[in-house]
């Protein structure tokens, strides 16, 4: 895999209120860009799930495939959002079974469920964060559709991770609620 990687971790699982639609938002561990996701809802549930520390009575899906490889010797060593093509993104999952690392194809949202199981490190290619990232004040000038000379304007079909990212509330201290008087 070429071109440089970008170490990201969830940042959170949200639901897009007016379409009811299930994003992963990841972050830059060094930076403030944020690279939004869209998953299904059963994709967003268990990964929201075991970033809440919630078990499932019964193993979901990823719980299972998690067991197996647990029960086989293999782990997963990290998790890459590789590339964007025609608007999907496709991860990598790098798992290491006897002495050898195999790099399997995977959907993002399958392979960021394994990762909040595995408790690896999740790398963004720095080609998908270039032309899907989105940085809180990149957003702002995106969602005004304001251009400086000599920039190219945005991708127009990234622009609904934009506006998204730009109605997220991204200072920490105002998710703590009203401070005591």
């Amino acid at each position: 895999m070429a071109g440089e990687l970008i170490e990201v971790v969830v940042e959170s699982v949200r639901v897009h209120m007016p379409s009811s639609n299930h994003v992963v938002i990841l972050k830059e561990v060094d930076r403030e860009r944020y690279l939004p996701i869209w998953v299904g809802p059963w994709e967003a549930n268990a990964i929201a799930m075991r970033l809440q520390g919630v078990s499932p009575e019964r193993p979901l899906s990823h719980d299972l495939f998690s067991t197996i490889l647990e029960d086989l010797g293999a782990t997963i060593e990290r998790v890459v959002i590789a590339t964007l093509a025609e608007e999907t993104f496709h991860a990598r999952l790098f798992v290491r079974a006897n002495g050898t690392t195999h790099e399997v194809d995977s959907r993002p949202s399958d392979a960021l469920a394994l990762a909040v199981r595995a408790n690896v490190p999740i790398f963004a290619s720095e080609a998908v964060l270039e032309r899907a990232g989105v940085s809180p004040d990149a957003a702002v000038v995106a969602s005004l559709g304001e251009v400086e000379d000599g920039e190219e304007s945005a991708d127009p079909r990234l622009a609904v991770f934009r506006d998204f990212i730009n109605s997220l509330d991204t200072d920490p201290e105002s998710r703590e609620g009203p401070k005591p008087e």
